[in-house]
């Protein structure tokens, strides 16, 4: 994860659009505030096709649910959009893609990821949006994009990792998109 000049920086209130490595797998992003992240949400919804994996790490009250709030409305969800702390997944079909919201928060062990048998929601007809993966370690499978959210002083910066050919695909879009749109 990022970690360094980068953060600090965003979180002095500096801000900044930063690759941390030659090969474009990492991006760092400084969110000044909601309507930031939910700009980030809309224009990172269009890029995930199904099949894909996204972890949402991140204190409480970081934007995980903000995030995904706005890419679901982004892509025709009329309704709440809460978060999955106690019901563990909330289901979104939208234009025959499944939206799976999960949040494992709650797990006290990874293995109640099989108990509750949510293996089976990840599938080539879905998209995953994964809160709290760390608590599922070993048993979630694994990201294509990892999001990781810091909370600042003025804000929040979130680095966005790309661990598979579909993540970087989505990356290299994000950041076009998001350097295009001079935020």
């Amino acid at each position: 994860m990022l970690v360094g000049d980068a953060a600090v920086g965003a979180c002095l209130g500096v801000p900044f659009l930063h690759s941390s490595d030659d090969n474009q797998s990492a991006l760092s992003l400084h969110l000044p505030d909601d309507a930031a992240t939910a700009s980030l949400g809309r224009r990172l919804a269009p890029l995930l096709s199904p099949g894909m994996v996204v972890w949402l790490d991140g204190d409480l009250g970081a934007g995980k649910t903000s995030l995904v709030r706005a890419m679901l409305h982004l892509l025709g969800h009329v309704g709440p959009v809460k978060s999955p702390t106690y019901t563990l997944v909330e289901i979104y079909v939208i234009s025959r893609i499944y939206w799976y919201h999960f949040d494992f928060y709650r797990f006290k062990f990874p293995e109640e990821f099989v108990d509750a048998g949510l293996g089976e929601y990840f599938r080539d007809d879905a998209v995953c949006l994964v809160e709290w993966p760390d608590k599922a370690a070993g048993q979630v499978p694994a990201a294509d994009l990892v999001l990781v959210f810091h909370i600042c002083t003025n804000g929040r910066t979130l680095d966005v990792v790309a661990n598979t050919e579909e993540g970087q695909k989505c990356l290299k879009a994000l950041k076009s998109g998001w350097q295009d749109a001079g935020d």
